[in-house]
């Protein structure tokens, strides 16, 4: 079998795997573009809601509680996180980066506290995927269609939410928050109520990677702001977002396109150790084309 052949049966088997990866990381996206696009909130939170997460739906589980209830408990945890952030940065007038340091930070103990050590395994509990798929629940494909349903439903709702009149005037705080103000939009109401939204996004795709590999651990969330940024970079390259629909489609594409492109990068012969560099290569690049090309444009203006 030549090379070429070799690379190719890598890819197509590791496909399925980091499709898998795709649908789940695309709640982490939509987390991570709700705060950097839509409300101008440049946040690190995710490093620690996600694994949060995790955590509480892992805990809860191991404790008897429900799969389903598990994983609305990990939402609630992860929304509470971003309200964290935001109202910090809010009362205390910090820095939104450095808010995002000091939560996630915060909750790596935290999370320690929940589960009661770094990692908690529920092998021997039914989790989301077996409640909703019975016999099937280990059947990747059937595995991949579930969570690509949940992603695209809650795709939907923010659709609809966004085109509400409150969703408008949190939009409306991100564009311009002096003008929001000016309209009696409450900026500290919208602000952190969509940090929070972004954080129980983020902690929900935490507690579907948990069920689905049957395990928490605290350092779970480690890279995967910029893994998430990277989707919301690579989906507005292929989607665009122009539109409030393109916008929140872009993070899901972006996950999938993303992972994909990942599973090429481990066929060709790349160590997993140099995807993150890669990565953050990658997106350093993408932000720094359209600065440069305006640094090109203004050279060749005449004055």
């Amino acid at each position: 079998m030549t090379p070429a052949m070799d690379i190719i049966n890598v890819f197509f088997n590791l496909v399925p795997i980091t499709l898998l990866q795709g649908v789940i990381y695309g709640f982490v996206a939509l987390g991570i573009m709700i705060p950097f696009r839509m409300l101008s909130f440049p946040d690190l939170t995710a490093e620690g809601s996600f694994p949060l997460g995790g955590s509480v739906a892992a805990a809860a589980i191991a404790a008897g509680m429900h799969s389903i209830t598990a994983t609305l408990l990990a939402l609630a945890a992860g929304f509470l996180a971003g309200c964290a952030t935001a109202l910090i940065h809010l009362k205390l007038r910090l820095n939104t980066l450095l808010c995002g340091i000091i939560v996630l930070t915060m909750l790596f103990s935290v999370n320690i506290r929940i589960m009661g050590k770094p990692n908690q395994p529920i092998f021997a509990q039914d989790n989301l995927f077996d409640i909703l798929l019975g016999e099937y629940a280990r059947v990747l494909p059937l595995q991949i269609g579930l969570v690509a349903v949940l992603l695209a439903a809650t795709t939907g709702l923010l659709l609809l939410f966004f085109k509400t009149e409150f969703g408008t005037a949190m939009r409306a705080v991100g564009a311009n928050p002096l003008m929001a103000r000016a309209q009696g939009i409450s900026i500290w109401r919208h602000t952190i109520l969509g940090i929070g939204l972004a954080g129980g996004l983020c902690a929900v795709g935490g507690a579907l990677l948990a069920q689905n590999q049957s395990f928490a651990d605290v350092n779970m969330g480690f890279g995967v702001l910029l893994n998430g940024l990277a989707a919301v970079i690579v989906g507005e390259t292929l989607v665009g977002r122009d539109s409030l629909a393109r916008q929140l489609l872009a993070p899901a594409v972006g996950a999938i396109a993303y992972y994909q492109a990942i599973s090429l990068a481990l066929a060709l012969g790349l160590e997993p150790s140099d995807l993150k560099f890669l990565t953050g290569a990658f997106v350093l690049i993408m932000l720094a084309i359209p600065r440069l090309k305006g640094q090109r444009q203004a050279a060749s203006t005449p004055a």
